[in-house]
């Protein structure tokens, strides 16, 4: 199931992402900039997953690179490490390191927590005005 997510984001499969997950999940980004609620249903997750067209089409090329994946004492429950691997406008690349706790039950996933690092993502994606924009907006 991991993997499948992992890959699917990276090819912008986001359309068949919301079915990995059960119609109840506890789906948490804690280290998003700016911050997110938790993700507890399918419908929230297929709105997470939703990418515009006019955006995804501006998203650079990403792939799933340094897999580790370290099962837990709780059969339900695994660690994973990855990056995904941005290639940007001028071939050059950029890595956002990455580490998901998942568990998966009965074929779906029922929680995550994503650790994602928010400054390398934006960076990677170009978006860096876009992050600092809505820090500034969040700062009273």
């Amino acid at each position: 199931m991991f993997l499948r997510l992992v890959h699917g984001v990276a090819d912008g499969n986001s359309s068949e992402l919301p079915d990995l997950y059960g119609e109840v999940t506890d789906v948490r980004h804690p280290m998003a900039t700016p911050e997110s609620e938790p993700l507890t249903s399918r419908r929230a997750l297929r709105e997470h997953f939703t990418v515009p067209p006019e955006m995804r089409e501006s998203l650079p090329k990403r792939s799933v690179v340094d897999v580790v994946v370290h099962e837990t004492a709780d059969p339900e429950v695994i660690v994973a490490e990855f990056a995904y691997e941005f290639t940007l406008p001028d071939d050059s690349r950029s890595k956002v390191p990455c580490v998901f706790v998942m568990r998966v039950r009965d074929g779906q996933i029922i929680e995550s927590r994503d650790y994602i690092d928010p400054i390398r993502t934006y960076t990677a994606r170009g978006d860096l005005d876009r992050l600092l924009a809505s820090l500034r907006n969040g700062v009273s």
